[in-house]
Order: C-alpha cells, then sequence, then structure tokens
C-alpha cells in the first residue's frame, strides 16, 4: 500500500492514534509511506503498532537521518517475509528528477524477492514540474531495466500527476507505452469514479502502484482504501487531522495456480468451461485475467489456449 500521510503528524497524537487503528484493522503487509516529517513520531507509531496488535512483528524504516523533511518511509509486518533489506536511496545527483530520492528496499516472500521502490515525485502544474516528472519517469525505468531486469519490482508513491492522460500531456508515457514490461495496476481507478480517486481535494488520482510484467499474472485486488469513510467527521475530518491523501492498495498473489480462472486455487475442468464460454460471448478478459490465461502468448484468450489448457490437465 501507498500512503502519503500529510506532514505526519498532522495533529500530533490524534493523527498517530488514527493512523495505528487504520493499520492494524487494515492487516496489510507493507505500506510505503511519503510525508513522514518527524523521526521521533514515526518511531513512535512502530512501537504503537506492536503494542496495540500485541505481536511484535511491525518494524519501521524512514530516509533522511533525522531530517524534519518530508521524507519517505516503510511499514512492515515481519511475519510475512524474510531477508527485509536496508533500505537505500538512489539518484543522488538528479535533484532536478527526484526532488525526494527514491527509497528501495527487497524482501523475501516464499523465497521469491521483491524489489519496492517509494517515490515522491514534484508537485503542482506547470511545464517545468511536469518536465521533472517526466525526466523521474525516464530515470526510473532505466534503472529497472539496468538493475533489476526480470525481478519482480514494484514503484509506487505519491507521483504528482494522473496516468490516464493522453500520450501528449501524459508524463508516464514510456511505462504505458512498454505494456509487455509494465503495468499501472491502478489504472482502473484512474479512469473509472472520482469517488475513488486517491486525492479529493482537487479531485485527481495521483498516488500510484506499477509492476514489472514478472507480476502481472500476481495482482490481485486493486483499490483506494476510504479510510475517511469509517470516521464521525468523514473526509473533512479525515483531512484536517489525518492526511489530504487517501491510499491506494495492491494485494499481490505470490502463490498463483496457472489458469486458475475462477481462483479455487486449482486448474481443472471448470477453467475450461470458463475459457470455452469467453471465446464463444466474445468476452474480453481483464488484463490480470489475460495474464493468467493466455498461455500461448499471444496477447488474447482464443482457441489456442483452450487446447493448451485442455493439453495442462490431461498431462
Amino acid at each position: 500500500m501507498t500512503w502519503n500521510l500529510e506532514h505526519f503528524p498532522k495533529e500530533n497524537n490524534v493523527t498517530l492514534e488514527y493512523v495505528v487503528n487504520f493499520l492494524v484493522a487494515s492487516n496489510i503487509d507493507v505500506v510505503a509511506l511519503q510525508e513522514i516529517e518527524s523521526r521521533s513520531y514515526f518511531e513512535l507509531l512502530i512501537d504503537s503498532l506492536n503494542i496495540e496488535d500485541d505481536t511484535g512483528i511491525w518494524v519501521g524504516f524512514r530516509a533522511g537521518g533525522n531530517s524534519a523533511m518530508m521524507e519517505l518511509a516503510y511499514i512492515i509486518r515481519t511475519d510475512e517475509f524474510s531477508n527485509i533489506s536496508e533500505p537505500f536511496e538512489i539518484f543522488h545527483d538528479e535533484g532536478y528528477a527526484f526532488p525526494r530520492e527514491p527509497y528501495v528496499i527487497s524482501l523475501d516472500y516464499d523465497n521469491e524477492s521483491v524489489i519496492i521502490m517509494n517515490n515522491h515525485l514534484k508537485c503542482c502544474d506547470g511545464y517545468e514540474n511536469e518536465a521533472r516528472r517526466q525526466l523521474a519517469s525516464n530515470l526510473l525505468q532505466e534503472y529497472i531495466e539496468e538493475f533489476h531486469t526480470n525481478e519482480q519490482v514494484i514503484v509506487l508513491g505519491d507521483l504528482n500527476d494522473e496516468i490516464q492522460e493522453p500520450p501528449q500531456y501524459n508524463v508516464f508515457w514510456n511505462f504505458i507505452d512498454s505494456p509487455d514490461f509494465f503495468l499501472f495496476a491502478d489504472m482502473a481507478i484512474a479512469e473509472g469514479s472520482l469517488l475513488y480517486w486517491s486525492y479529493p481535494n482537487w479531485p485527481s488520482h495521483i498516488d500510484h502502484i506499477l509492476v514489472s510484467d514478472e507480476l502481472f499474472s500476481k495482482i490481485g485486488d486493486v483499490e483506494t482504501i476510504l479510510y475517511d469513510e469509517y470516521i464521525e467527521g468523514g473526509w473533512v475530518w479525515y483531512d484536517n487531522f489525518v492526511s489530504d491523501h487517501r491510499p491506494v492498495f495492491i494485494s499481490i498473489i505470490m502463490d498463483v495456480v496457472e489458469c486458475d480462472l475462477n481462483g479455487d486455487d486449482s486448474t481443472d475442468v471448470l477453467d475450461i468451461v470458463i475459457m470455452v464460454d469467453w471465446n464463444l460471448s466474445s468476452y474480453i478478459p481483464t488484463y490480470e485475467q489475460l495474464a493468467v490465461g493466455d498461455l500461448s502468448g499471444d496477447g488474447s484468450i482464443d482457441i489456442l489456449d483452450v487446447v493448451s489448457l485442455v493439453s495442462l490437465i490431461l498431462g
């Protein structure tokens, strides 16, 4: 999950209590945070999570040493992961593109490594600000292709721009124009109702989650979490005491069963029935369904995939 906690803690202990309660109730494994201004309150947040949850499994990492700037951070439940690396910042000499250096961490789940890159790109309208975000987008792609080819990579954060814009205005077009290698998992949110956008005050959807192709078939639910609907006072109260951003969440299903189209954790005749029905009805599968069911790798689910699925089941 990515969450910009505006000027954390916005209202000191009141903000702290809200965030602790939200995170414990949500049962989320990894949270990438932006705008963590107070190191002492961040450490108190981790301590409070471990007290409230009574498990001692939460750890936190914050960039910037003792800086009071809007730093990046991670909160992680250690019971789900192994080999959690010490996060590090990249692009030290690219302050124009990255007013806050991307914060990178790697961790293992069931012997599968995932690289996470937390970002908070330059804000605001204007040609120069958009050019800075576009440069950052290009540099991130170059970094992934140079250092993490064939690895499972997640790029997320407050990217401060929209992803559903046409090519001539889209600062992330380098990623969008490489659909075989990258996918904005939250594109459906961006193209959908503004009621579910991450930044209601504009309104716009500017907090994003990008995944590399190694994770396409493992994408589960992707949603904006409307914490503001669960507190008295709604959005106004949330905006005043928690943040002006809503978090964006993704579930990654690491133990994907090949061609399990109905989600019952097995590949069997029921999946054949679904695939045949899709072909007969001209159904257009979602990107996630395509990633699981396109056995022939031709960008569609057709009769070739039906044949391949039957062969897979029959052995």
